[in-house]
């Protein structure tokens, strides 16, 4: 059992099964909303090391599915400052375990990170399953 701070958007489906799944499993949960933190490029950059620009993107975020922003073509700074100004591009949820840093919910992973009880049927819970472009989740690929 550890201790995770969650950064999630409130009332994503998904965020919300993630959080039973870590819960069931004894670990304890500390949410954070992640539209309303006061993100810097630094505290980012602690969870997007090491991964692609296009990777840190939430690409069920309206301003992405409607092609305004293409994170292909974005400059890691550039990535960044929108991120801080547009928290919903953040790929999510972003969650912290004792100074390690994770990005999305590929439940696989995350089971064999912190574990996780019976996984059976949950194996898509990084995928946004809203198809109203209200920004979900995205598929998952931990670094």
């Amino acid at each position: 059992m550890v201790d995770i701070v969650f950064y999630e958007k409130p009332g994503c489906i998904n965020n919300t099964q993630q959080k039973k799944l870590l819960a069931n499993a004894g670990h304890q949960v500390e949410c954070r909303n992640l539209l309303t933190e006061q993100w810097t490029r630094e505290k980012l950059l602690d969870y997007f090391d090491g991964m692609s620009v296009t990777m840190w993107f939430n690409t069920s975020a309206p301003d992405i599915k409607s092609g305004a922003i293409d994170p292909s073509e974005l400059s890691e700074e550039a990535a960044l400052d929108l991120m801080i100004i547009y928290p919903l591009l953040i790929r999510r949820p972003l969650m912290r375990v004792d100074g390690e840093h994770w990005v999305g919910f590929e439940t696989g992973l995350v089971h064999e990170w912190i574990g996780l009880n019976d996984i059976t049927g949950k194996e898509d819970l990084g995928t946004c399953q809203q198809q109203s472009g209200h920004g979900c989740n995205v598929p998952d690929k931990h670094r």
